[in-house]
């Protein structure tokens, strides 16, 4: 439950923001950095060793920046060229050496900071747009609107650590000439950007409301927290990856919590996006909490921006990679410095949970502010505990009512079950699509998204063209493609109006983990309905993971279920033939960038692939029928520049069908050595699976080990309630059982 609603917080906060203007003036610093907490940090220098080694390697880094002089370029390049970069940097050593200032009193870091500033203040009142047309919202210091706002996010703090360092007439000068103009540039001017809910607007929001409070300028404030009222956008606008911007009058720093974010903490563009807003998120309201205290800015919304940090970490691999759900660049992780922010802050905020000093130990980083020494007292102190990732499922929506992402997790096997909405401008269609880790390794992946993030030779470091070509379309997911169209045909207006519905999860059981969802507006006249689970079995070596996809439609069509396996080939049980030269699969959504290398007619009710990937062996044992296409694929066809990774895969096709259920079984086993040249039990431990029923009612299947055991799983599929008695009769034998489903 929220301790208030939000009609009766906007009412608070209006008397609440009223009363202090007419109140004292505020100190400096304050927005992040308090003087008490100054104090504090000067007081145990030299005696908690994670925040002293951050500050030292900080200091090294600020110093060497300064031995070199300050550079503020004429703005030109898109991100990784050399303005775009060098901007970049700027503010960066600039926010650090104000800590250093404030920490160490060495007025060398305010020198330099006042004249960065004084340089910026000189470019920025002749300042034009920035040269490069791309962007939506072009900035003038950088080619978009979202890096603008970086730089003033960062720039905020600076300034409050430098304030009373300055005069009143230089505060004057920077003030009307550099800060207000440049919050109304990325505000007002442009409100395409502003005005609506997207992590973008997060950070513009965050960047009017920071430097608003460093001025104590009210009218920023409420700018930022509630956006920009009485303002008409164009309909037809479009941000940078073809999303229509927002039309409901939403918008501001209070909305852009309460929208993307679920009441589990998930933000509904994936995580991430959700690490890179969390910097904004987190330090505007740690700029409130410190400033205007009096508005309780992490109890709203039932505390969701301190529940959203432990979601995020939940949604990391063993290795503390983020999934890769929606555009998301592959490798990026918990040790990423939005998520040093996020840890601290959540850590001081968030009643000092201890699991979160052990991430931070990992991280080998904190802040250098108030947040930072309390991690790093609890750290000195030995508070920390483990942090566990278990199963979990995190809801999507506003009010958890839009589908989600199930993780399921047993030793060390991941499998992450997304059915959540489309995920905003940066959402893939991919309704019902999965990913599978073995030991922080993919073992079946998803693709991520198609960019070479700040990298000035691949696009200006944007998105290519084949992120809306290949990796946003269905076909590059593990899921199913009817006819080779896209869920909602790939149009985001239709796709972002629909999500699919959990319709059950359970985590309770120590040897099954295991969700089901169902989607049934990808397709008019097609529902899909997948079970996953990971079923931990004393018969074989490791977890295995039990696919269920059941099909229905009013029409007959042709079905593509891909498996994007990590990897090299071991064997096949199917005889397939290997082209002499390479033909593409298809000619429009995402089909036009695979080939075909390989391709076999089924000859078995079950076809089998096995492969080696980071010395441990894999097996996909699919139930198939005798028409079944089997086709090895690779990514990389119609890229001419060489965008796409190179990537393979198994597609399983079925033609002329109109219900059906593809059911698979994915092991790991075994091990290889290059050193010992071992294989150890690099051979499948599944003989047969078997659909043994497949009904409205219910779905069974049996499998058949090489032992002779068999195992027994049986899904309710009109029924997920956990307390529905069921009884089924299959060759002459009743299973009965209570619950959605049944495992022997």
């Amino acid at each position: 439950m929220r301790q208030f609603s939000r009609t009766s917080f906007f009412a608070f906060l209006i008397v609440t923001l009223f009363a202090s203007v007419n109140g004292l003036s505020q100190e400096h610093p304050s927005l992040i950095l308090t003087k008490e907490g100054v104090r504090n940090i000067r007081a145990e220098l030299g005696n908690i060793p994670l925040f002293d080694a951050t500050l030292e390697r900080e200091k090294k880094e600020v110093d060497a920046e300064i031995a070199q002089g300050i550079n503020t370029p004429i703005p030109k390049d898109y991100s990784g060229g050399y303005t775009h970069e060098k901007h970049k940097k700027n503010f960066l050593i600039a926010q650090k050496a104000g800590v250093l200032y404030q920490v160490l009193q060495d007025e060398k870091y305010a020198k330099y900071i006042k004249e960065m500033l004084f340089q910026y203040e000189a470019m920025y009142k002749d300042l034009p747009l920035h040269p490069k047309t791309r962007s939506y919202a072009r900035g003038k210091l950088f080619w978009q609107c979202l890096n603008d706002s970086n730089w003033l996010v960062y720039m905020s703090q600076a300034y409050d650590c430098i304030y009373n360092y300055l005069s009143k007439e230089e505060r004057n000068t920077l003030e009307n000439n550099l800060f207000k103009p440049f919050a109304d540039h990325i505000s007002v001017d442009s409100p395409q950007f502003y005005q609506r809910v997207h992590n973008h607007s997060t950070w513009g929001n965050a960047a009017v409301g920071m430097i608003g409070l460093v001025m104590n300028d009210q009218e920023l404030i409420d700018r930022a927290l509630y956006g920009i009222k009485d303002l008409k956008l164009d309909a037809k606008a479009k941000d940078d990856d073809g999303g229509f911007l927002n039309q409901d009058g939403k918008a501001g720093f209070l909305a852009n919590i309460e929208e993307p974010f679920s009441p589990d903490g998930y933000y509904n563009e994936g995580p991430y996006y959700q690490r890179y807003a969390m910097y904004p998120f987190l330090i505007f309201a740690t700029g409130l909490e410190n400033v205007k205290p009096e508005l309780e800015i992490f109890k709203f919304k039932d505390s969701v921006l301190l529940k959203s940090v432990t979601a995020l970490l939940n949604l990391t691999d063993a290795d503390g990679e983020f999934f890769p759900l929606n555009d998301g660049q592959k490798g990026m992780s918990y040790y990423a410095r939005e998520l040093v922010t996020a840890v601290d802050i959540a850590y001081r905020y968030g009643n000092q949970d201890a699991s979160l000093l052990s991430v931070a130990q990992e991280q080998e980083s904190v802040l250098l502010d108030d947040s930072g020494l309390a991690v790093a007292l609890g750290v000195k102190n030995g508070k920390a505990k483990p942090f566990e990732k278990k199963s979990i499922n995190l809801s999507d929506g506003p009010e958890g009512k839009q589908g989600g992402v199930a993780i399921l997790r047993s030793k060390d096997i991941e499998l992450v079950f997304k059915y959540a909405s489309q995920g905003s401008s940066h959402g893939h269609y991919d309704k019902l699509s999965y990913s599978l880790y073995a030991k922080g390794e993919e073992v079946i992946q998803d693709y991520g998204l198609a960019r070479f993030v700040n990298i000035e030779q691949k696009g200006g470091g944007n998105y290519l063209k084949e992120n809306k070509t290949w990796a946003k379309q269905t076909i590059a997911h593990n899921t199913i493609t009817q006819n080779e169209a896209s869920h909602f045909d790939g149009k985001f207006e239709i796709g972002s109006k629909y999500h699919s519905e959990l319709y059950f999860f359970d985590d309770s059981k120590a040897n099954i983990k295991i969700a089901s969802a169902k989607e049934k507006n990808a397709y008019p006249g097609t529902q899909m309905h997948r079970t996953m689970a990971l079923i931990t079995d004393e018969d074989l070596e490791q977890p295995y993971m039990l696919d269920l996809m059941r099909v229905t439609s009013n029409k007959v069509n042709k079905y593509d279920f891909p498996y994007y396996f990590k990897g090299q080939v071991i064997q096949a049980n199917f005889e397939y033939q290997t082209p002499k030269s390479l033909d593409v699969l298809g000619n429009n959504h995402g089909y036009q960038h695979l080939f075909v290398e390989g391709a076999a007619k089924a000859s078995d009710d079950n076809s089998k692939l096995s492969w080696l990937n980071e010395g441990e062996f894999h097996t996909l044992t699919s139930v198939t029928h005798a028409n079944d296409n089997l086709i090895f694929t690779r990514i990389g066809a119609n890229d001419p520049e060489f965008n796409l990774r190179r990537d393979a895969g198994l597609l399983l096709r079925r033609e002329n069908t109109k219900n059906t259920l593809f059911a698979s079984v994915i092991e790991a086993h075994g091990s290889y050595s290059p050193i010992s040249e071992l294989a150890i039990n690099s051979n499948s431990s599944i003989k047969k699976v078997e659909v043994l029923v497949d009904t409205d009612a219910y779905t069974a299947i049996r499998i058949t080990l090489v032992n002779d055991k068999s195992k027994l799983f049986i899904v309710a599929n009109n029924n997920g309630s956990k307390e529905e008695s069921h009884k089924l009769k299959i060759n002459n034998k009743n299973h009965t059982w209570v619950g959605s489903y049944y495992y022997n």
